[in-house]
């Protein structure tokens, strides 16, 4: 079995499980698919992906939160377009630090952020869940494919302890 095809089959496995998951714990399941997003497009690999991923996710949830809060002060609406510009500047800079390096991570949690209308309470542990069952669905995946590829090297058959 190719790597693709063993993590296409525990993505489409998990996926189903952490759809009854968000709907069973009331969360956004589609800010959970953006987090598994957020881990699957890191430039990182393994935990130090979904850290980095989780980090920058949350960043951009905080700097959501602070785009609208500040919004809500500006008289002009030309001002909430200065703050925004701002903020996405600090969003991008702050990838100095290698921990938040992962700029689109960093606008996925903002995204998210104001796709649920600022609901933070509810996006960062949708977005979290979201990450980790990411990580689950590729690393499964992966020792998937080590498993099969162990067991066609062994002519299908395996020892039995």
């Amino acid at each position: 079995m190719s790597t693709l095809v063993a993590i296409s089959l525990t993505t489409g496995i998990l996926s189903g499980l952490w759809g009854w998951i968000a709907v069973s714990l009331g969360l956004l399941s589609w800010a959970g698919f953006l987090g598994c997003t957020s881990f699957f497009a890191s430039p990182n690999d393994g935990l130090k992906g979904l850290s980095i991923s989780l980090m920058t996710n949350i960043s951009g949830v905080f700097w959501a939160m602070v785009i609208i809060h500040a919004s809500q002060f500006a008289s002009l609406e030309i001002a909430g377009y200065v703050i925004t510009a701002v903020v996405a500047f600090v969003m991008c800079i702050q990838a100095k630090k290698s921990w938040l390096g992962y700029i689109p991570g960093t606008f996925i949690g903002c995204c998210a952020t104001f796709a649920a209308e600022g609901n933070w309470k509810l996006v960062v542990p949708s977005l979290i869940l979201g990450g980790i069952f990411g990580y689950l669905m590729k690393t499964s995946g992966v020792w998937l494919h080590q498993r099969s590829t162990q067991s066609q090297a062994n002519g299908g058959l395996q020892a039995r302890p």
